[in-house]
């Protein structure tokens, strides 16, 4: 680990690698801090323009990075609910601002990447061992047994309540940072940061266990056995690596079906979510929902209803079908490509999949195996959640899209180097 703190480069350089640091650093907690960390790094990189350094931003590569916010664009023209729709203009505008920002800036994405994601994953670290503290600090408070700490009190949305993030959301950045944490462990050469590098890691594992969710447990377990070995180690490293996380994965599952409150979250919850449950069921599913949104895209499968009508749409037929939990609480859909598909038709959805399918490829041929992370749980967790709906999740994605594709550009990195110069 060379440290977090640059000795080298412009000011201008530091300046814009502690904005990007910053930023990443304030992923995990309140979305305030990351929109007024981002505002000032587009004031920055706008002080510090120089046609000299400026990438092409007409291209299709930025064009398909950007194209949820056209998809949300255009379907205004026909909605149904104008005032909602200009609503995710504003949600989705750092989707149209991040791969601009990566074309204006002579920051050299790609030369400080290492750096970015170690600060990025120790912030994450610190974010669950603070969480699980707060956690043994209630159950002290309160006198409960040190087991209740694997309760529902304190897991999924209860474990990341101290911190005010969606459990899924936050897994999403664990995640990323348990990848690297692996693949920087595996590089090292020092026995100290291999063992640092190897405890924050179990730090991290242990949190996706505690934040419990079920759509990015199918990610994690084919990364972990099969992305970072065959990415990662060669040869009988390789094999020994696959044998250990083999092993550790069937006492995991069996885990999972013999701790009560583990098996509920990962099996009892997943058949009942996955379950059509009759109207008079005090929880609806989230069959329930998809079922819903389904009976709406049958008469504008096209087109759809425009931008910003979900809601709206979703709540007047939840009431219809007594569907009281999802119109109390006016939830979503819960899956962005029935999302996609309500709003904007089978053109949208195709558009995101077309999009999806640029990433997948990209990752792949750049062999970045963190790239195919965020591509894979961007995939998965889209069947269950309405990701680009929540700013959150809208950050995640807009951010490490633009991040991953810019940071393997090879072009990149001779241009800068010839600007320092």
């Amino acid at each position: 680990m060379d440290g977090l703190f640059l000795k080298e480069g412009t000011t201008a350089t530091k300046i814009s690698y502690y904005h990007l640091l910053l930023f990443l650093a304030s992923l995990p907690f309140d979305f305030f801090y990351s929109h007024v960390i981002l505002i000032s790094f587009c004031v920055h990189t706008l002080i510090q323009l120089n046609k000299k350094d400026i990438r092409p931003v007409f291209t299709w590569r930025n064009l398909v990075l950007q194209s949820v916010f056209f998809i949300t664009l255009l379907s205004t023209i026909y909605t149904v609910n104008k005032p909602q729709a200009f609503a995710e203009w504003g949600n989705h505008i750092t989707i149209l601002i991040f791969p601009i920002l990566f074309c204006l800036t002579s920051f050299d994405i790609r030369k400080y990447r290492p750096k970015l994601l170690l600060g990025f994953s120790m912030v994450c670290t610190a974010a669950i061992a603070y969480l699980y503290l707060d956690a043994l600090r209630t159950i002290r408070f309160y006198g409960l047994p040190y087991s209740a700490i694997i309760s529902s009190a304190f897991t999924n949305h209860n474990f990341a309540l101290p911190i005010n993030m969606h459990a899924t959301f936050l897994s999403l950045q664990v995640v990323i940072a348990l990848i690297y944490l692996i693949s920087a462990t595996l590089k090292e050469q020092q026995k100290k940061l291999r063992l640092f590098y190897t405890g924050c890691a179990c730090i991290l594992l242990a949190g996706l266990v505690q934040l419990s969710s079920k759509s990015v447990f199918i990610p994690v377990f084919f990364l972990i056995n099969i992305g970072v070995p065959f990415y990662l180690l060669q040869g009988k490293k390789r094999s020994m690596f696959i044998l250990i996380t083999a092993s550790l994965s069937v006492f995991a599952i069996a885990g999972i079906f013999t701790l009560k409150i583990i098996k509920t979250r990962y099996v009892t919850n997943l058949k009942y979510d996955l379950t059509l449950t009759s109207k008079d069921q005090r929880f609806d599913s989230r069959l329930d929902r998809w079922s819903t949104a389904a009976g709406l895209i049958k008469n504008k499968p096209v087109i759809g209803y425009g931008a910003g009508s979900e809601i709206g749409l979703l709540h007047e037929s939840f009431y219809a079908r007594k569907y009281y939990n999802s119109f109390l609480n006016h939830l979503n859909t819960h899956n962005q490509y029935l999302s996609f598909w309500l709003k904007s038709g089978i053109i949208g959805v195709l558009i995101y999949l077309a999009t999806l399918w640029f990433g997948f490829k990209q990752a792949i041929k750049q062999k970045d195996l963190l790239f195919l992370t965020f591509m894979l749980l961007i995939a998965f967790v889209s069947f269950s959640e309405n990701l680009l709906d929540v700013d959150k999740g809208v950050i995640f994605y807009a951010f490490f899209f633009s991040f991953f594709i810019f940071s393997g550009d090879r072009k990149q990195k001779k241009q800068t180097a010839s600007v320092e110069e």
